[in-house]
């Protein structure tokens, strides 16, 4: 089944990794017009949206360090006086720092909370009112399968994660009468680039990830984006407040 986002604008934060880049492809493809936030003057952003472009849809970049807890709100102003209110939101900027919880230091924690979790929460801030206005609005919060298994040396990540799950049912809740849905996807193991400078040897990891998994394939970013696309798509208006889990059945409870 393919779903129809034709005249749905939708801003994706974190649309420089693969998982974000895979997302906003999805929903252009769907015809959204998607805004892509990035960090930093990201080139592969406004290749991304030059990519988006040529397929026929529309797309813009725009820059954002959502570690600033003014930045939400200026994003959400940029993005609406060039393209229109948002009403699909999809929150997946984040980062993944590996610090043991011995040398965890109360700036690191901040940080790593403010763009992991304070950040979803200002944008949904930022971007609801206009939804409430229209009566429709799609949030999907990227999570992580980590918040329900825990790991070495990212306590300040999963608590942040574990966070976003708590946040996600608050708000359908709250949102939900307004014909808000809000909902979260937590990927499993995906392969993306930055893995190969991430784990020290990545043949050894993925073998035992797929001894863990009940499909053993390692999970792409398109399978993320597939379940994101769904989320936001009218055939899910029921759905709300849950947590889906994209992972090949790591987590089965």
């Amino acid at each position: 089944m393919s779903y129809s986002l034709n005249g749905r604008l939708a801003l994706v934060t974190g649309a420089s990794g693969g998982i974000g880049a895979a997302i906003s492809r999805a929903l252009s493809g769907a015809g959204a017009r998607v805004a892509l936030a990035h960090f930093d003057g990201d080139e592969r952003v406004r290749e991304l949206a030059r990519e988006i472009a040529d397929d026929g849809s529309a797309a813009g970049a725009f820059e954002a360090d959502l570690r600033s807890t003014t930045a939400p709100a200026e994003l959400h102003t940029r993005v609406n006086d060039l393209m229109g209110a948002p009403d699909i939101l999809v929150s997946a900027a984040g980062d993944y720092p590996r610090t043991p919880h011995a040398d965890l230091t109360q700036d690191r924690w901040s940080e790593c909370l403010a763009l992991n979790l304070t950040a979803h929460h200002l944008l949904v801030q930022a971007l609801a009112p206009a939804m409430i206005s229209q009566r429709h609005g799609r949030v999907i919060t990227i999570g992580s399968v980590l918040a329900s298994t825990g790991r070495h040396d990212l306590a300040d990540y999963i608590a942040a994660k574990a966070g976003l799950e708590g946040l996600t049912r608050a708000l359908a809740r709250e949102l939900g009468e307004h014909g808000i849905t809000v909902n979260c996807v937590a990927p499993g193991s995906i392969r993306v680039p930055a893995e190969e400078q991430v784990v020290p040897d990545p043949a050894a990891m993925e073998e035992r990830q797929l001894a863990r998994q009940c499909v053993r394939r390692r999970g792409g970013p398109e399978d993320v984006a597939s379940a994101v696309a769904f989320l936001v798509s009218d055939e899910a208006g029921f759905i709300t407040g849950q947590t889906l889990r994209v992972d090949g059945g790591w987590i089965l409870d």
